[in-house]
């Protein structure tokens, strides 16, 4: 079978064409998603979009002309996938990250507790992806053009969000110090 014959077949409603679609295709887009998704998200996740591109392909198919079906798949994959990193809502916990290296006063560590909340109050304020950047850059230490190739932004987009990002941060301290 080729891909005019099981797109024909398909459209008849033919679930053996969509079978045949995901054995032929269906290691393609998995490779697709998994590269959208990096690690961002967990095996099962990609498994859920590869399966959400042959629904898409199932339900589309009544309009598909069969010219190119891999490239429809890549744009789905694609698709789909930025989607569901879209969706993802982040939370990140920056208590975790706070250690105590040595033995402060009571009133001491009350103070940077106090401090501590207020910086990740702030940092979660932000709006996305500006506070996706800023946590990478400075929660999980990743440069500039690596956050860029993970969130598809030009690295002089990251630079500005990141400095807009402290500007807000400084202007939310200070804010707080003020009152």
């Amino acid at each position: 079978m080729n891909d005019t014959k099981a797109l024909k077949l398909l459209q008849e409603g033919e679930p053996d064409a969509l079978e045949w679609f995901i054995d032929r295709y269906g290691s393609y887009v998995g490779t697709i998603v998994k590269n959208v998704l990096q690690n961002s998200m967990s095996q099962a996740d990609v498994e859920e979009v590869t399966a959400d591109v042959f629904v898409t392909l199932w339900k589309s198919a009544e309009r598909m002309l069969p010219l190119n079906i891999k490239g429809y798949l890549s744009r789905v994959s694609r698709s789909l996938a930025l989607r569901k990193l879209r969706e993802r809502k982040v939370e990140f916990c920056l208590d975790d990250a706070i250690l105590v290296l040595e033995e402060d006063s009571l009133i001491e560590r009350l103070d940077r507790e106090q401090r501590d909340e207020l910086v990740r109050q702030a940092v979660l304020s932000m709006t996305q992806p500006d506070r996706e950047i800023f946590l990478r850059h400075y929660y999980y230490c990743q440069n500039i053009s690596l956050i860029a190739e993970k969130m598809q932004m030009n690295p002089s987009t990251v630079k500005t969000r990141l400095r807009r990002g402290r500007e807000k941060l400084r202007q939310h301290l200070t804010g707080i110090e003020n009152i």
